[in-house]
């Protein structure tokens, strides 16, 4: 199935610009989460709160769109458990086995793996740029989350990485595909984020929780915020904001340029996290970041390779020059 790319740079310009603020929201979830973690809840009664949040301001979307469950449920289930609870899950419980700054990298592999769908599996030509941004970025990462601090071997919180890993990449060329046969990407969004509620139900079991938490308040740093602002943010803005323009950018990108963009997620959150809750950014990181900003200029810059060139594109054909 092709990917759905534009060639005017005006298109290319507003897609980098969308995946930016993708990035940007996606990246400022952690800063808002933390406090509200520290004040009683679970990382995964958080995930919970934030996904059915979601899925409640994108239900006028969702009956609008009434009609995509009978013309595409396979596509609705697959962007519900990979793009919005399998992602979230897979990490939350990498997180408990391994350090998070390994967890988080492991994640961020995706932009690679996007690589080898399209290239192995489209069978489509990639350009040395975008490979070259991913391994930059890769790098980038491996600085910005230091990962040699605290490194432990543990197969079973490596795979649950890895796992989510491979959800990113269901994300990416899900969203990517999401626009075809009539399926309105907003819609596709509505119901991905509903499925993804009632999956986490089964696992974040919010009976449970202490709802006293949602109207107290949360320490940001030494100062009390209120939790249900905490709350807002991430609702509306790292997750409805964040899925909305990051699906609409991959549409006008393509899944390893928009993959790659949006490794910067880790980059705003740790500047995010030294501003706003004082956790300390070290040289290693500011490096880092600089080499993820780097890669993805790199890969964004890349011409996507013509329609007539692919067609003529076979399995075994060598990767295509910049």
């Amino acid at each position: 199935m092709p990917v759905h790319t534009t060639d005017s740079s005006h298109g290319k310009s507003l897609g980098l610009a969308l995946a930016l603020g993708s990035a940007l929201a996606f990246g400022g979830s952690g800063v808002a989460a933390k406090p509200l973690i520290e004040a009683g809840l679970t990382p995964l009664q958080v995930v919970w709160l934030r996904v059915t949040g979601a899925a409640l301001v994108m239900l006028p979307l969702a009956v609008r769109h009434r009609d995509l469950p009978r013309r595409r449920p396979a596509l609705l289930a697959g962007f519900g458990l990979l793009a919005v609870a399998g992602v979230q899950a897979c990490y939350f419980a990498a997180i408990s086995r391994i350090p998070v700054g390994v967890a988080l990298l492991v994640e961020y592999l995706a932009p690679a793996l996007v690589l080898g769908w399209v290239r192995f599996v489209q069978r489509r030509p990639v350009t040395r740029a975008a490979a070259l941004g991913v391994v930059l970025a890769a790098g980038g990462l491996a600085c910005v989350v230091e990962v040699w601090s605290g490194l432990r071997f543990d197969a079973l919180g490596l795979m649950l990485a890895l796992a989510a890993a491979c959800c990113q990449v269901g994300y990416f060329v899900l969203a990517d595909h999401g626009g075809g046969e009539g399926a309105d990407p907003l819609g596709v969004i509505a119901y991905g984020l509903l499925v993804g509620a009632g999956l986490l139900t089964v696992v974040a079991r919010p009976w449970e929780m202490d709802w006293s938490v949602l109207g107290g308040s949360a320490r940001m740093n030494g100062t009390d915020v209120p939790a249900a602002v905490l709350l807002g943010w991430i609702v509306l803005v790292a997750t409805v904001v964040a899925y909305v323009t990051g699906v609409v950018s991959v549409r006008r990108l393509s899944p390893q340029v928009a993959g790659v963009v949006a490794c910067l997620e880790a980059v705003v959150a740790t500047v995010l996290a030294w501003v706003l809750l004082g956790e300390r950014l070290g040289a290693a990181q500011v490096v880092g970041g600089a080499v993820v900003l780097l890669g993805a200029f790199i890969a964004q810059s890349s011409t996507p390779v013509p329609e007539s060139v692919v067609s003529r594109s076979a399995a075994k054909e060598p990767v295509g020059s910049a």
